[in-house]
């Protein structure tokens, strides 16, 4: 007797392409989060370099006030040195933004690992349903096969008691 399809086959295999989906969406998701992050790194380098020409400038207006200069040279380095440090804010701004968007996409890894572990959960119930099912029908056939034989050893017992009679 030949086994019947599992009812939920259908099921299972559209469960599985979802998890197949689902790893592809955490691949991406991971990816886009390196790169974010390598974004912040950039950024970061390049606030920290504006930064040190701040500290220079600043150190270089210093020494040339110890010296003593002319009040139009400090006067144009104070000037060259609020505009630096405005250029420090906005790049300053610019990495905290970019903390944010890696913020944003470590909680999209973060949602997707969670979809990916569902979909997986899914499959892993399918799977022992299925075995479950397996088990039912093995214990079904052999319930018919014992039937069968038991009318096949009571039809031989009526014909040898019909032949011995």
């Amino acid at each position: 007797m030949a086994q019947p399809q599992y009812p939920l086959e259908q099921l299972v295999r559209i469960k599985k392409r979802r998890l197949e989906e689902a790893e592809k969406v955490l691949k991406q998701k991971k990816e886009e989060l390196e790169q974010e992050k390598k974004k912040q790194e950039e950024l970061e380098e390049a606030r920290n370099e504006t930064f040190r020409h701040k500290q220079d400038k600043m150190t270089q207006l210093r020494d040339e006030m110890d010296r003593g200069t002319t009040s139009d040279k400090i006067k144009i380095a104070r000037e060259y040195i609020k505009v630096v440090d405005e250029e420090l804010k906005q790049k300053e701004k610019k990495v905290q933004d970019q903390i944010k968007k890696v913020e944003e996409a470590r909680q999209k890894v973060e949602e997707a690992r969670k979809d990916l572990v569902k979909k997986q959960q899914d499959i892993e119930k399918l799977n022992m349903h299925r075995k479950e099912w397996d088990k039912e029908m093995k214990a079904l056939e052999e319930h018919q096969m014992a039937i069968e034989t038991d009318e096949i050893g009571s039809a031989m017992h009526n014909i040898r008691k019909l032949k011995g009679e």
